[in-house]
């Protein structure tokens, strides 16, 4: 086809309507795969049947059409059922934004074609060990008119889900940056479950290691056309995986509040969901998770535009709204982590020493929050906001981490 229809919207009641059923069934097995830190297959495959994968793939080629907003609405959804599964799909969407932004091409159709199949994208990004700032292990090396990868990689949430895996890598023969998007079910490709923090624990942000995976020359992509607004898009999934945590934090505590039959001789009323004092602590609950979403929501605008100002090819336009998209979700990051982060705390204050029930498993909204909101510090985004307001510094596109080359 080789056109470039935009996906600007779609009507996102009949959107979301497509996907609710499946989100209440997800969360419904939510507790049970935290206890037991099962990974979500079952529900994962739910999604991608349904099409989840491809709702920002133009309706020309049989995606939805959603803008960058109505996606995110509808991961916030999603994250309410299960964080997880949000986190585990943030390498999926951002490699399908990037084949949005990429020119009209028979292969950047084909990549639509597979959303649609319901093919999912992970990721492979970082390194850890001895890697110096800077440094990237993981090399592509030219073999005739193709290309070979080797190399490990941590944190590969969503991998291990995926039918493809977007790899940052360099070239052996030129140290030039790219992306190798790896066939995940290839024999050189191995996935672990090796993820060790406290938080996300049903991701699979584990290691990935390939030896000598092959790969078309269609299959390596030069960096530097990678779209502009790539670590605000990554920001924006965390800050909906931040909001939904906080929509389900309000209906637990909403319904724990509810069903509690004890209450102490020193409170308010003669039931816990008469009293005073603990209808103001879901109420502030409540006000704390309705202004993150605001302004995750109201962060997302500026990624639009720099899509719609890229296709158009109107350079200054994209200029403006890739600066914009940067500041907007670092101001977002900043406010909405300590919002969440009070809520998933504060939801306890109107329960007592019963709400800590392992049980319950309530803490697992604070563990899953922190961990969100630990990925991209935010003190460093509050610095890029300042120096932008005062000294109008365009802020950075793209960032790495790594041993510092001082360390020793």
């Amino acid at each position: 086809m080789s056109q470039n229809p935009l996906s600007v919207g779609t009507d996102y009641e009949t959107l979301a309507n497509r996907f609710r059923p499946l989100f209440r069934q997800i969360a419904a097995g939510t507790v049970e795969r935290e206890q037991a830190r099962e990974l979500p297959y079952e529900p994962i495959r739910w999604l991608k049947e349904a099409g989840l994968g491809a709702i920002r793939v133009p309706v020309a080629f049989g995606g939805a059409g959603a803008s960058i907003s109505q996606l995110l609405q509808l991961l916030i959804e999603l994250a309410e059922a299960d964080s997880n599964i949000v986190q585990s799909l943030r390498g999926h969407f951002a490699f399908v934004e990037d084949r949005l932004n990429a020119p009209p091409s028979p292969a950047r159709d084909a990549w639509f074609a597979r959303f649609v199949a319901g093919d999912l994208v992970g990721n492979g990004w970082t390194e850890v060990g001895a890697v110096k700032l800077g440094e990237v292990i993981t090399k592509v090396r030219p073999q005739g008119a193709d290309f070979v990868l080797n190399g490990a990689k941590y944190y590969s949430t969503g991998s291990i889900f995926a039918d493809w895996v977007d790899v940052y890598a360099q070239r052996s023969d030129n140290g030039a940056d790219v992306i190798a998007i790896v066939d995940a079910r290839h024999a050189g490709v191995s996935h672990s479950d090796d993820w060790d923090g406290f938080g996300q624990r049903t991701t699979g942000s584990g290691t990935s290691v390939y030896i000598d995976v092959p790969l078309s020359a269609e299959q390596v992509i030069p960096f530097e056309t990678r779209f502009k607004y790539q670590t605000a898009f990554y920001q924006l999934v965390l800050l909906a995986v931040l909001a939904g945590i906080g929509r389900a934090v309000e209906r637990d505590v909403a319904q724990q509040v509810r069903d509690r039959k004890r209450v102490f001789s020193h409170g308010t009323a003669d039931t816990t969901r008469g009293d005073a004092q603990i209808q103001q602590v879901v109420g502030q609950i409540s006000a704390q998770v309705y202004a993150a979403e605001a302004a995750t929501l109201r962060s997302a605008e500026p990624l639009q535009r720099a899509y719609i100002a890229r296709v158009s090819d109107d350079t200054e336009a994209e200029r403006q709204a890739n600066i914009d998209a940067e500041i907007e979700t670092s101001k977002a990051q900043i406010v909405v982590s300590k919002l969440i982060l009070r809520a998933t705390t504060d939801l306890f204050n109107a329960l007592g020493a019963s709400g800590v029930s392992v049980d319950k498993s309530l803490d697992r909204h604070w563990r899953n929050a922190r961990t969100a909101a630990s990925h991209n510090p935010w003190i460093y985004k509050a610095r890029i906001v300042g120096d932008w307001t005062i000294n109008g510094t365009e802020p950075l596109y793209v960032w790495q981490i790594g041993n510092s080359v001082k360390a020793g």
